[in-house]
């Protein structure tokens, strides 16, 4: 079979627009609907919210605001190129749109996605850090921002863009999946990759609701302290997979667990951080 003849008259094909395109579309209507919102309220840091702050110092919203808008677009209309010329190959996989699988289905069905997705992204994220040219030329555009806001989370090089929008598919074309669960399935995703972003650590942010997943403090420690924490979803995977936890992440989370807001738990750090420095130095009082 020549599948280089399924270019002809793609365009014409409803498939392609309810495959490809549509699920690229609803993908980043998704991280929208939750990163403008919460890009807002950083652009205001109201008073009321900053004892929530993870990182206690200013979002770098006028350096990276019309540049992350200016990735979005880029990084979408290169991802929609790929997917056209990929079409031929995403034409001949299982993945159709026809009867919907029982309600138990799609929930195991949205797991695996999840745990196969996490598992792959845990190690071409932590590989784009190990590896010196991919850091250097792909992955360090991502990491020009230390304290992001939402509108940050898709401000990557178009290469690390696709390549998790790649990862994304991997578990709905294995499975075949239902064009209808892929896109719950990417909405699930691209909230995460908005949510992990905000900044502020809210204990009645929406996104708690997920079982699996742990909020944006654990991505936001990636950023600040740059190696560790690879994952997505699923944080457990850099205790078993070569102890990659970001150990002052670690901290955060056992202080958290007495009652503190991100602001007093920073300022207990900053205040140990004091204390080892003093003892560093002889005759200083500690």
């Amino acid at each position: 079979m020549d599948v280089f003849s399924y270019w002809q008259g793609f365009y014409n094909d409803p498939w392609f627009w309810q495959f490809p395109m549509a699920t690229l579309a609803i993908s980043m209507a998704a991280f929208l609907t939750v990163a403008i919102p919460w890009t807002v309220v950083a652009w205001l840091d109201p008073v009321s919210l900053r004892k929530y702050k993870i990182q206690q110092k200013p979002f770098e919203m006028k350096k990276f605001l019309l540049p992350s808008i200016g990735r979005i677009v880029i990084n979408n209309i290169i991802l929609a190129s790929l997917l056209v010329i990929g079409w031929p190959l995403l034409k001949l996989t299982g993945v159709h749109n026809g009867a919907l699988p029982a309600w138990y289905i799609i929930i195991a069905q949205l797991l695996f996605f999840v745990l196969l997705d996490d598992f792959l992204y845990y190690w071409m994220h932590r590989y784009m850090h190990e590896n010196k040219w991919l850091l250097r030329n792909i992955h360090s555009v991502h990491h020009r921002i230390r304290n992001t806001c939402g509108i940050n989370g898709n401000y990557m090089h178009w290469v690390e863009y696709s390549l998790t929008a790649t990862l994304t598919l991997v578990g709905p074309i294995v499975i075949g999946a239902h064009i209808y669960v892929i896109w719950i399935w990417v909405i699930l995703r691209q909230i995460e990759g908005a949510d992990g972003h905000i900044g502020y650590d809210i204990p009645w942010n929406p996104a708690h609701l997920f079982p699996v997943y742990e909020g944006p403090v654990y991505h936001d420690f990636h950023h600040a302290k740059f190696k560790g924490n690879y994952a997505g979803f699923l944080p457990y995977l850099d205790k078993y997979l070569g102890k990659t936890h970001i150990p002052a992440y670690l901290r955060y989370l056992q202080q958290k667990k007495k009652g503190l807001t991100p602001l007093e738990i920073e300022q207990i750090e900053q205040n140990e951080l004091l204390v080892r420095k003093r003892k560093k130095q002889p005759g200083k009082p500690t």
